[in-house]
């Protein structure tokens, strides 16, 4: 199976190799999904895998996605998402995928949203450098000018300036796969994941 699963971060630790080097890693909890619905090129235009992970009490999903689930006799998933595969044959709706999908020594991209850090400056934000640290210098980490005081008189859109840092989307590319425990769901990976332990993953087969 090439598609990707949903899993939770439970947090960072290290191991030793061979050579008695230690190695970061991260253990995600992946898993166990079920299939929740295959979309055709005939029907929805592509070719896709929805899963569904993390069962939840339905009063806490809509009209909406509790008839999509119940609709396959399914139960209630707070999180789905779906895969784009070349060809969905190989799945029918109420499948188990499981960490056992991937192998020890492949490689996989990682998804979540990143730690916030809230309201930031230029520095920590852009990691811009910061000015003069003299005692006549009045522009230790100020931003300088953002743009020309007569034409066009104005600051164009885009430009990187203090702001909203953190909480975002990211994808942590090519992470190796050091570890795989199929009796409890765990996988272990060298390196960091996006976000704080607890946090939504989605792990995808890096190509």
């Amino acid at each position: 199976m090439s598609i990707g699963i949903l899993g939770n971060k439970i947090g960072m630790t290290q191991i030793f190799d061979t050579d008695g080097l230690a190695i970061p890693v991260s253990v995600i909890r992946v898993g166990p999904c079920l299939v929740t619905q295959i979309k055709t090129k005939e029907k929805e235009g592509y070719e896709a895998i929805q899963i569904g992970y993390s069962q939840v009490n339905p009063k806490k999903l809509s009209k909406a996605e509790l008839g999509h689930l119940s609709k396959s006799a399914l139960p209630t998933f707070g999180k789905l998402k779906e895969y784009r595969v070349n060809s969905t044959t190989e799945y029918t709706v109420g499948q188990l995928v499981t960490v056992s999908q991937f192998e020890v020594g492949q490689f996989v991209n990682v998804q979540g949203q990143s730690i916030g850090k809230g309201f930031t400056g230029n520095q920590k934000r852009h990691n811009f450098a910061r000015g003069p640290m003299a005692h006549g210098s009045k522009n230790h980490r100020a931003p300088g000018s953002i743009g020309a005081g007569t034409t066009p008189g104005r600051v164009f859109p885009g430009k990187k300036m203090a702001g909203q840092h953190g909480a975002k989307t990211t994808t942590t590319a090519k992470l190796k796969v050091l570890g795989i425990d199929t009796k409890r769901n765990l996988m272990i990976v060298k390196g960091c994941v996006p976000g704080k332990p607890g946090n939504d993953l989605s792990i995808i087969p890096a190509n």
